[in-house]
């Protein structure tokens, strides 16, 4: 796709110096790839982590394991790579008139006149495509679930004009994948993927209302809700329930799945909440509500709190 652009390709605001889209890629490209925010891919993990959750919860449960399974790893790695670039271009479309206003999203490619809205959509359709693609691989149950992620991916970007609490509607989106994940696996929906689910949209309360405390003020201007504006100066308390509700969830899913397996392999699985909990914690420590860098370095640090889930839940499938 072509695109002519208004202004000079310049980086935007909240990616990282050096990342290789603004080093590397043709100039032409670097607009598309910055609507899919692969300059800054921590969307994709955070997409990602929770099908990870889900398939090894899936694991868990009934005690199989094959090489089905790591397709499902490494589709559902394409498919949020996909699918939150495709996320991130609607997000852009439908945010266009708000972002130009806003100073840490002005000189996105459609703001900026890099990419027209038309342009913007087609890319976005063509990046679902090939999504669906990957996504018929799955037995049916995954599949009907991935397509029903749609609805809360479509609706997320105009929450923030009709809710305070537009952060539940990302939770929404960016989990999902716990309940694909286990469909994947198991080709049905259970309940400690749901509990899983849950946990993961209190974990994106937390992160996310991080992350808005950067825009508060810009928000405040133009009328953007969120729970960072709703919470205020009592944000600090707010995100520690959230960590205690993520705790707390993610622990009953872990024993929900595991209640039939060995005690050393619960005590394992256990581990991941109680990781992840201290890994929270830790931020919550560092929280500076009006630094506006190290407010982004804490939410880019819940890549790490979501991976550290991983190694707990895989080391408990060994017993």
């Amino acid at each position: 796709m072509a695109s002519d652009p208004v202004l000079p390709v310049a980086p935007v605001a909240d990616a990282k110096t050096g990342n290789w889209v603004d080093t590397s890629a043709p100039a032409s490209w670097r607009p598309w790839l910055r609507l899919s925010r692969i300059d800054r891919p921590i969307g994709t993990w955070l997409l990602l982590i929770p099908c990870w959750w889900g398939l090894l919860l899936a694991m868990l449960a009934d005690g199989r394991a094959g090489l089905g399974d790591l397709w499902v790893a490494v589709a559902c790695a394409a498919g949020a790579f996909l699918m939150r670039g495709a996320g991130c271009t609607w997000n852009d479309i439908t945010d266009r008139d708000i972002d130009g206003s806003v100073e840490r999203t002005a000189r996105r490619p459609i703001p900026s006149g890099q990419v027209t809205a038309r342009g913007a959509l087609v890319w976005a359709v063509l990046q679902c495509l090939v999504a669906l693609a990957i996504l018929l691989t799955f037995p049916p149950a995954a599949i009907w679930l991935g397509v029903a992620a749609l609805v809360p991916a479509a609706v997320y970007p105009f929450a923030k004009r009709f809710t305070w609490w537009p952060q539940v509607f990302l939770g929404l989106a960016f989990n999902w994948g716990a309940m694909l994940g286990w469909a994947a696996h198991a080709d049905a929906l259970g309940w400690p993927a749901v509990v899983l689910f849950a946990s993961g949209i209190a974990w994106t309360l937390f992160y996310d209302t991080i992350y808005a405390h950067q825009d508060a003020e810009d928000d405040a201007l133009i009328g953007v809700k969120s729970t960072a504006r709703l919470f205020g100066a009592d944000s600090p308390r707010w995100l520690r329930g959230f960590l205690v509700a993520t705790v707390l969830l993610m622990g009953l899913a872990v024993v929900l799945a595991a209640r039939e397996r060995s005690i050393l392999a619960l005590v394992l699985a256990l581990g991941a909440p109680w990781a992840m909990g201290w890994h929270m914690t830790w931020q919550l420590v560092r929280l500076d509500l009006h630094d506006g860098p190290g407010l982004l370095r804490l939410f880019r640090s819940n890549r790490d709190a979501g991976l550290l889930v991983v190694p707990f839940l895989a080391a408990a499938l060994l017993f």
